[in-house]
């Protein structure tokens, strides 16, 4: 079942979208650099600069503070919140981390049954504030490997807004956007996805192409999951997201701060930072494979592999950078051919990319206007580096392993993730299947955890490709791609 906009619910969202703060204690120009960034300071991108910039300074209006983070656990279903009231105050915290798919920040990993610290996906001013960064849906947890840059599969955003917005109805704390927003807009129907279109469709829809704020109705748009891209397929690419619609630049990278606080200003004040952003991306790699590989079967499958799958998807091998960026095709492939779940394809309408393409994102001046594909035919077939690490697959999701990538008559139609460990045989999550979601069982958290492959948008459906191969030569093609 999917969920679309009525009327009603376009105008409540345009209400939300610009309410009075005077329902929280916004600042007025949320992610304004503070005097220590050095604003006037001319200087060369800078990696670290970029991971320090996203970790520390907040670019958006903040969601909660940590009292309401330190309480948020009395929302919880028994026997959960009996576990919780008796646990000291160190493995509570790693308690609410677990709920909701926060990890440690990897310069700060403390050990079993110490506080975990400042999760790396939100900033934590001095003040205990916490707001939402872009680590929240690319900063995941590689088999309990916390990993910058990896797919964060286990982010449950919608169970966390609904349980934080309680806690703050029963301990006095102002509601936010937030809180007001996740009650017409889903964020994400089952832990890791979310709801990236409203980003492009829904924010975009309220700005001119200087980025000026507009006061007008809403636009109507599907909402439907996301599974997040890794990082570390940044360097490869030359456009941003799926159907490469939007040629990469450091200016794209800003869309995701498009609230109505940050006004064109924030945008001109803040290029020089994401320039340091875009270095950071582009310095990411995959991690290796941390298990033994059968070399011989491994060489079988890249043959295969180059004869059946690298039009596509490219080669691999030990190269230069720019070795590796030439090998990578950046292949376009009709929706009607690749068979996959079309829905994200066809939210994002002709006139939503031509905005964008008319927009400050894409015009970066004269001489340097980016390209900008308004009808894309399909979705671009993605590299493959470090394909072990970034389950589950396709664009939604919707497969749990790199086997059923290569049966695609063996998808199942829902499954949930059972623990945190790499399934070494099939390559990707650990799950086991089930003939439908448990609606009767009473914590969300656990009903969400199960992805439904017959709902909008999460279909498991196409890239049949692998029909075409023998078993032998799919237990190749399977061992070679733990070696990317």
């Amino acid at each position: 079942m999917g969920f679309r906009f009525n009327d009603r619910a376009l105008g409540l969202l345009a209400f939300l979208l610009f309410v009075s703060t005077a329902y929280a204690e916004i600042p007025k120009q949320a992610g304004s650099p503070s005097a220590e960034s050095d604003q006037d300071a001319i200087r060369h991108p800078d990696a670290s600069e970029g991971y320090r910039f996203l970790t520390q300074q907040a670019l958006l209006p903040s969601d909660f503070n940590q009292r309401t983070v330190d309480q948020v656990w009395q929302s919880w279903p028994e026997p959960l919140r009996s576990r919780a009231e008796s646990a000291t105050v160190a493995q509570r915290r790693r308690m609410i981390f677990q709920r909701y798919g926060l990890t440690p920040r990897p310069e700060h990993l403390a050990d079993d049954g110490a506080d975990p610290g400042k999760p790396l996906q939100y900033v934590v001013s001095e003040n205990g504030d916490w707001t939402m960064n872009c680590f929240s849906c690319h900063g995941g947890s590689v088999y309990g490997v916390p990993t910058p840059g990896a797919p964060n599969n286990r982010f449950a955003l919608q169970t966390m807004t609904e349980e934080i917005r309680s806690t703050k109805f029963r301990i006095g704390e102002p509601l936010t956007r937030m809180d007001f927003g996740s009650l017409v807009v889903p964020l994400g129907t089952t832990h890791g996805t979310t709801n990236a279109v409203v980003f492009g469709m829904g924010l975009m829809h309220f700005r001119d192409a200087d980025l000026n704020v507009l006061d007008r109705p809403p636009a109507s748009f599907t909402n439907h999951d996301m599974d997040a891209p890794p990082w570390w397929h940044f360097y490869k690419r030359p456009y941003l997201y799926i159907d490469g619609f939007a040629e990469k630049g450091h200016r794209g990278l800003m869309q995701f701060t498009l609230v109505p606080e940050n006004g064109p200003d924030f945008y001109r004040q803040n290029e020089d930072h994401f320039k340091d952003v875009y270095a950071y991306l582009s310095s990411l790699r995959p991690p290796k494979y941390p298990h033994p590989v059968d070399s011989d079967l491994a060489r079988r499958g890249k043959l295969i592999f180059n004869q059946n799958c690298s039009n596509c998807h490219g080669t691999y091998g030990h190269r230069t950078d720019a070795e590796a960026i030439a090998a990578y095709p950046n292949e376009m492939i009709p929706i009607d051919e690749i068979g996959t779940d079309p829905v994200r394809h066809e939210a994002l309408g002709v006139a939503g990319r031509t905005k964008y393409a008319d927009s400050w994102f894409a015009n970066v001046g004269q001489a340097d206007h980016q390209a900008t594909i308004v009808d894309p035919a399909g979705y671009v077939a993605p590299p493959l580096d470090g394909v072990w690490a970034s389950a589950p697959y396709f664009h939604n999701g919707s497969v749990p392993t790199l086997w059923h990538v290569l049966h695609p008559d063996r998808r199942p139609a829902v499954w949930r993730r059972t623990k945190i460990d790499l399934d070494e045989s099939k390559v990707g999550l650990t799950v086991e299947t089930t003939d439908r979601v448990p609606l009767e069982h009473p914590d969300v958290a656990v009903r969400r955890t199960y992805f439904d492959t017959r709902r909008l948008g999460k279909s498991a459906l196409g890239h049949s490709y692998p029909d075409m191969l023998t078993e032998a030569e799919k237990d190749a093609v399977l061992e070679y791609l733990k070696t990317m």
